[in-house]
């Protein structure tokens, strides 16, 4: 088992952290939370007390639930003379929280927390005599000293580990503080998207390290895999920088379009020049060798005086040959102009061409990055509606709650993955596999002989909509059967 066991690593960044979240790490819960969390989680109470937190110096101790881990936060940074920087903002937007998820293969894990205890993990099963294993008090000491040594003990507000769910696991609430200040991006995401990788996968290789003595080996951080939850502010911020990075590309391209039209414009003044400069030499040239060649003819007929005849001739000839030499140069000068006025147009033509390009990838990622934050603002509108549902459900009176009963946010709330399961599969028009899902999992609460299928008129919206409404009824358990756990 030691061969396929793996370790688990999140590392989720926040603005802050709530108070609900906090006391889902400490259990700080009332009667009545307790009573919602079991109805919507895996929590088993007769397990809390097998909890612990480690400390300062890497010690052990139960579960200090006296102070939230936001009251523990503005004590640490008050005693450091440091600012929140999301204090006193309507809206927190600063990672001033890096949630660490810590954990590994379900069995293995078990096996840490419990050893060979019989351990009854169904709802409602009584393991208070269970005993907790000093195995999992040092594997979790050593993540902390893991965690202590790569950023700071002082950093950590919180070290949870949790023995009441399913699979054992640690949450550790850390600040994102180097030299005095907050730096989530330089201590986590580096310059780019590539380097914040880099570094996830460098962070996961060393917690393999430490994991090897607990026959974890290393797996796939969520981190690395781009799982869904990843946050909706890092996949904006990736698509963001993609934009950003055609925007520079192009911005550099027209820098270097302008320049070039400049070069292009000097190296045309320079072949019309040096065009003009062979012209007048070819002129000379052509005007010299006609009168060579009339005082040649002269001095064969032995017309007028040889001498004069014979030193103007050594004169013209020395003359033509420097006019030779120099035309020489410069159509040596033109030619190598020529190309480099050639090879700058060519070049300007590249660029333009690839500067159409990147516009139009520059457009596509733009509207990219719409749909995707538009999708994702809805999944982040969804999930906090749900987890308010939640928490408004929990301090309901019963009738309260009836009237919600049917609903689709009931549905949600309850059943949220099962019930987009089987909207997808109805959505797609697989019925068959939808329905067989449903039943499978608790469901089979809608019989009916109607014809299902999208109208022809349909639009996607309408359809979707359609199709969330009868899953949630699919999902409801059948008249007499027990909900499946």
């Amino acid at each position: 088992m030691a061969e396929k066991a793996k370790q688990v690593m999140d590392i989720k960044p926040s603005a802050g952290i709530s108070t609900s979240q906090s006391d889902e790490h400490q259990r700080r819960w009332t009667e009545k939370g307790w009573e919602h969390a079991i109805g919507k989680g895996n929590y088993d109470p007769t397990r809390e007390h097998l909890n612990f937190e480690i400390v300062k110096g890497g010690k052990v101790r139960p579960v200090d639930k006296t102070k939230s881990i936001p009251e523990r936060m503005a004590e640490n940074l008050h005693s450091r003379g440091i600012r929140d920087k999301n204090e006193g903002l309507a809206e927190p937007k600063y990672r001033t929280i890096a949630n660490f998820l810590f954990g590994g293969s379900q069995l293995r894990m078990r096996e840490l927390a419990f050893g060979n205890q019989n351990v009854d993990f169904n709802k409602g099963a009584d393991n208070s005599s269970v005993k907790r294993k000093p195995e999992i008090e040092r594997w979790a000491q050593d993540i902390y000293a893991f965690v202590s040594s790569k950023f700071g003990e002082e950093n950590i507000i919180g070290f949870y580990v949790h023995l009441d769910e399913l699979n054992p696991h640690i949450h550790c609430t850390l600040l994102p503080i180097k030299d005095g200040k907050f730096a989530y991006k330089e201590i986590f995401s580096g310059k780019d998207k590539f380097e914040g990788s880099k570094r996830f996968r460098e962070l996961h290789s060393e917690l393999a390290a430490i994991n090897r003595k607990w026959e974890l080996r290393r797996g796939t951080s969520i981190a690395e895999s781009g799982a869904r939850h990843r946050t909706t502010e890092e996949y904006r911020r990736m698509l963001s920088e993609e934009c950003t990075t055609i925007e520079e590309q192009i911005a550099r391209h027209k820098e270097v379009l302008s320049d070039l039209r400049s070069d292009i414009r000097l190296a045309e003044r320079r072949v019309k020049g040096l065009t003009s400069m062979v012209e007048n030499l070819q002129k000379k040239q052509a005007e010299k060798e006609a009168r060579l060649a009339v005082l040649e003819d002269e001095l064969k007929e032995h017309k007028g005086d040889a001498d004069v005849i014979s030193a103007e001739t050594d004169k013209l000839k020395k003359e033509l040959a420097y006019i030779q030499l120099k035309l020489a140069d410069k159509q040596d000068k033109l030619k190598l102009a020529d190309r480099q006025l050639s090879d700058l147009k060519e070049n300007m033509d590249a660029i333009q061409e690839r500067t159409e390009h990147l516009k139009e990838e520059a457009y596509k990622y733009s509207r990219d990055v719409h749909s995707k934050v538009d999708s994702l603002l809805k999944d982040a509108m969804l999930e906090n509606m749900v987890n308010e549902f939640r928490d408004l459900s929990a301090r309901m009176t019963g009738p309260e709650r009836q009237m919600f009963d049917g609903t689709l946010v009931q549905s949600i709330a309850e059943q949220g993955k099962e019930v987009m399961h089987c909207a997808t599969l109805l959505f797609l028009g697989m019925v068959d596999d939808a329905t067989t899902f449903a039943e499978t999992h608790g469901g089979g609460g809608s019989k009916s002989d109607l014809k299902w299928g999208r109208d022809e008129d349909e639009d996607n919206r309408a359809w979707a909509l359609r199709c969330m409404r009868m899953a949630s009824r699919m999902m409801k358990p059948a008249i007499g059967r027990k909900p499946k756990r």
